[in-house]
């Protein structure tokens, strides 16, 4: 096998230690598909990458207005957090205006990413709660869009739920798919999860970023859309944490990217200037390739500039480190897309 014809590629020293494939769709908001590498009609779950369009129920409900949620706590909504003190505050701040409790969130508990707030918990001898949860804004959200439509919220994450019904419906809207073609699972945090091509996943982020280039959107819908892509690029930090690449990105692209990540090596952003939308899957799941893939793409269609891209460099050129925070290989990616 030649490792070097394999498109990402992990340096430890001067030598090819390990290699990725990827797959990747690059589609406008009109369903032309612009360029692609690997399979752009690659059956794909799309897994946190759909959080943007989970959330569309919720403002559509009017759930913002009937709670006086906030554009920062809908941004809140699309994360996949990082359990920082300001993410947990803010779950507990939904959950107060729609009067539930931390008890009704049914997304689970991991160590959350902000490992001093871990070390924080661990000392004080309490236990990991929702809370914590890198999906507990999604499920706090959800809740809200039940609460609002008087929906039960003991089974909000079935997927014969009303609101589950509800986000497929939206998911084939947005991505022009065919609603039985949506195949379903389990997502990490026990809610449907969706299995599109990643051509359909990139539009929908086309759509996202920039609704008024769907031409065929029906105008609330365009209108939801717009109001999550605004949440997510003025809250950046709220959809990811800090030092992590879906905050950095939109970040320092000041509102030009709407991106979000998802497990399973899973990445999608959205242009909000052209209506471009990029959807990027790793083939063996590994997420360390993932922003150097997302990377080379916004290289390779010009989407900023030097001064932008050298200040998301760790991104592009990930750095491999050993034990003592020293770098001694990196990630980069060795390929490029075939334009249509």
């Amino acid at each position: 096998m030649n490792h070097t014809s394999k498109p990402i590629q992990v340096y430890r020293g001067d030598y090819i230690e390990s290699t990725h494939d990827v797959h990747i769709a690059v589609v406008t908001a009109k369903g032309d598909l612009l360029a692609y590498y690997g399979d752009p009609h690659r059956l794909t779950f799309a897994r946190s990458s759909m959080k943007a369009l989970q959330a569309v129920p919720i403002v559509e409900s009017h759930a913002l207005e009937e709670y006086d949620l906030t554009e920062k706590e809908l941004a809140l909504f699309c994360a996949s957090h990082s359990g920082e003190p300001f993410h947990r505050k803010s779950v507990e701040d939904v959950l107060n205006k729609i009067h539930l409790e931390e008890k009704h969130l049914q997304c689970g508990t991991h160590i959350p990413r902000d490992i001093d707030s871990y070390n924080k918990l661990i000392k004080s001898g309490k236990e990991l709660t929702p809370f914590y949860s890198n999906c507990s804004g999604k499920h706090s959200g959800m809740l809200a869009g039940c609460v609002k439509q008087n929906m039960d919220v003991d089974t909000y994450r079935e997927v014969s739920h009303p609101y589950q019904q509800q986000i497929i419906d939206v998911i084939s809207d947005v991505s022009s798919y065919e609603r039985e073609k949506i195949m379903t699972s389990v997502d990490g945090c026990g809610v449907p999860v969706h299995r599109i091509p990643l051509y359909n996943l990139a539009m929908a982020f086309g759509r996202t970023a920039s609704p008024n280039d769907w031409d065929d959107g029906e105008p609330k819908r365009k209108k939801a859309l717009g109001q999550i892509s605004n949440a997510m690029v003025n809250f950046p930090e709220m959809v990811a944490g800090t030092d992590r690449f879906d905050t950095d990105l939109m970040r320092e692209y000041q509102g030009r990217l709407v991106a979000k990540g998802g497990a399973e090596g899973v990445h999608c952003f959205g242009d909000r200037q052209t209506g471009i939308g990029v959807a990027v899957k790793v083939a063996d799941g590994n997420a360390r390739g993932t922003s150097v893939a997302s990377m080379q793409v916004l290289h390779e269609l010009k989407i900023g500039d030097q001064s932008v891209w050298d200040q998301l460099e760790t991104y592009y050129h990930a750095p491999v480190l050993n034990a003592r925070k020293e770098k001694i290989g990196e990630i980069k990616a060795s390929f490029e897309l075939n334009f249509i």
